[in-house]
């Protein structure tokens, strides 16, 4: 009964409300507050770029504006100049800068300034233009924007002030009352205007109603300061501390993706690009050169531009490694390579302050550098994929075509633009350094080629092929060293472009670091992966070999792949089986057994030398921190007493490899 009694009760209740909101008083529902978060997550991160970008075409016109004397540099008339012209690049580089909340705030206050400023000079230009009595007005420029009949121009004046109207009320979110108030100050003009008052009250009624507007917009900013204050001091002592956890460089970078300053910078190129085409449409000239020149006249374009070629780069990165099959994160980052390449480009050829003329010039011959290196980052794409694919012996043809394919046009492109290049120009630095990349890229091709078909023979006959390895680095050397050559020949072209041609401070730091990477470090690589597989042969050489009927006796596989033993086996000293390819490939990481870890090459007693890899022969007087099982030295004696009695073809191998400094550990009588 009791819970009969709750729900009769509710459901009393929910009629009384129906009713009572049925009989409230229909009221006419204000505007409601505007507010960006119901938008959908893409909508206002375009909107958040798109309001971003005037910030950057304020301080482009800024910084491309002419000084106040023709002697001075920019720099100095911004600082001896109108002060306006810094304060604005400030506010500008704070506007460009601020959260996403903020932004928006921002431009709504400004758009509600701008409404109602707008607003007070519609009131005054009609007190001055309009004549009721002869329902004719006239305009400045000539222009008609208003109906020509009395009743339809009120009319037209009341709505236009009435949407002004809104729009500050909403942009503002001001409070009901304040906001029929403010409605109704902008509409007492017009009434003034529609009934004939005479013209000294007319004055006086559009002075009042612009000081009231202006009143309430004053006390409105005011009453914003305080949260201004608390909001600004907050982002201070917030932006402090992750200066003072993470450094300005993870400062740096958490701004530049917070505001997605690349999308803002394409933004503003694109834009830019097209306010431009319409302007030189609509004075008929042919302006497809002066596009491409005005692309890249300031600083600030270039970073456009840049940003511009990393979006098409990142998409042309992520369809080569689609179309190949890759799924490599490393290999994604073609999108940052090629704006960053450009941009030093761009500052090492002082492209932005060239002549028109020779801008052009300079801007063709920087994108046909960038399109090498695209080439040599996409070669560095496909060339892992065709090695995995052939060392893992996939035998699908459409797994192997792509990278075919994109292999054969890294071959034939940089011909194919060689040739062209050829054709239309003289021999100079320029065409000879993007010669040189073109042929380095094509020597790279032809490397990964020959290594592809290396190991797809040895996937072919399924035998193992001992000598496979030494064909490989023997590839891979010889295109190394044409590599290394070919930075060396860039180095010297550099150096006489930067003395004979034009010098830079940018270009200096790129020869820098182009001697530092490109050959000292390669070539310290190419020596280090020499040594150690010198000391890795010297260590396989020292281990006894087995052959055979010997070898068909033992009933086991090789402990690193997993394969028989066909030819020939190497023992270690703890008596462990290997082939000597594969052993030779462990050696090159550390120089231990793979299965017990014990040290694989002992050198003689005698020597207190340490070998490449650091490994300190034993001296006799010293204990032996790694001593050998006793089993292991029965089973090396009885192998050697076997190998002893074999045929003299395997004599002749055991002495020679006795001579060449290999001892087998003999078992001492105290053990």
């Amino acid at each position: 009964m009791c819970l009969l009694s709750n729900r009769r009760r509710e459901r009393n209740e929910r009629s009384f409300m129906r009713m009572r909101h049925a009989s409230a008083p229909i009221v006419s529902p204000l505007p409601r507050p505007i507010s960006f978060t119901r938008l959908g997550p893409r909508l206002r991160a375009g909107v958040e770029v798109a309001l971003r970008v005037p910030s950057l075409f304020l301080i482009d016109a800024i910084f491309n504006a002419s000084p106040v004397f023709p002697e001075e540099s920019l720099g100095c008339s911004l600082i001896s100049g109108p002060p306006a012209l810094l304060h604005s690049i400030i506010i500008s580089s704070v506007v460009l800068v601020l959260s996403q909340r903020a932004l928006f705030k921002f431009y709504m206050i400004s758009c509600a300034l701008l409404l109602g400023a707008t607003s007070a000079l519609v009131n005054y230009y009609a007190f001055l233009h309009i004549n009721f009595h002869s329902a004719y007005y006239t305009t400045p420029f000539g222009v008609q924007l208003l109906p020509h009949k009395g009743p339809s121009l009120w009319m037209a004046l009341c709505i236009l002030q009435l949407a002004f109207g809104i729009g500050y009320v909403a942009l503002l979110n001001i409070e009901s009352m304040y906001s029929q108030l403010i409605i109704l100050d902008l509409l007492i003009p017009v009434i003034g205007l529609i009934i004939e008052l005479p013209l000294h009250v007319r004055q006086t009624l559009v002075f009042i109603s612009g000081f009231i507007l202006t009143l309430y917009t004053l006390v409105i900013l005011a009453s914003k300061m305080k949260r201004f204050y608390y909001s600004t001091r907050y982002v201070y002592l917030l932006v402090r501390h992750m200066y003072r956890i993470y450094g300005l460089q993870l400062l740096l970078e958490d701004t530049w993706k917070r505001i997605r300053f690349p999308a803002v910078l394409r933004t503003f190129w694109l834009m830019r690009l097209a306010i431009q085409a319409v302007v030189l449409n609509l004075c008929c000239q042919n302006g497809t050169d002066s596009l491409i020149i005005s692309g890249c006249d300031s600083t600030l374009t270039v970073l456009g531009m840049s940003a511009v070629i990393s979006s098409i780069a990142n998409y042309l990165g992520l369809g080569i490694l689609a179309f190949i099959g890759s799924t490599d994160e490393d290999d994604k980052r073609l999108g940052f390579v090629a704006p960053v390449l450009f941009f030093i480009l761009a500052l090492q050829t002082g492209l932005s302050g060239l002549k028109p003329e020779e801008r052009l010039v300079r801007l063709s011959r920087n994108m046909c550098l960038l399109l090498t290196a695209v080439l040599h980052f996409i070669h560095g794409m496909t060339d892992p994929v065709l090695m995995s694919l052939s060392a893992s012996h996939v035998s699908s043809f459409r797994r192997h075509f792509p990278v075919l394919l994109v292999s054969a046009c890294l071959f034939v492109l940089p011909i194919f633009l060689s040739y062209i290049l050829w054709n239309h120009y003289a021999l100079n630095t320029w065409l000879f350094a993007v010669t040189a990349f073109c042929v380095e890229l094509c020597l790279k091709v032809i490397v990964s080629i020959t290594v592809y078909v290396l190991f797809m023979i040895d996937g072919y006959y399924n035998v193992l092929w001992e000598k496979l390895d030494d064909y490989v680095y023997y590839v891979r050397s010889t295109g190394n060293i044409i590599e290394f050559i070919f930075g060396v020949i860039m180095f010297g072209n550099g150096a006489y472009t930067m003395v004979f041609e034009s010098g830079s401070k940018i270009r200096a730091c790129m020869m820098c670091l182009h001697a530092y990477f490109n050959i000292y470090l390669q070539a310290k690589n190419g020596w280090k992966t020499f040594i150690n597989r010198r000391t890795a042969v010297k260590k396989i050489n020292s281990l006894p070999e087995v052959k055979g009927e010997r070898l068909h006796e033992i009933d086991d596989v090789c402990a690193i792949c997993y394969h028989e033993f066909t030819t020939s086996a190497r023992i270690t000293p703890c008596n462990h089986y290997f082939h000597a390819l594969c052993l030779r490939k462990w050696l090159y990481i550390q120089d231990s057994c793979p299965m017990c870890h014990q040290k694989v090459y002992i050198e003689e007693k005698n020597t207190n030398l340490s070998n490449s890899n650091g490994f300190v022969a034993f001296d006799e007087n010293e204990p032996d921190e790694n001593p050998i099982p006793g089993e292991a030295h029965v089973a090396e004696n009885e192998l050697n007493e076997e190998n002893d009695s074999t045929e003299s073809g395997e004599e002749d191998e055991t002495e020679s490899s006795t001579h060449s400094g290999i001892t087998v550990p003999e078992q001492h009588s105290d053990h």
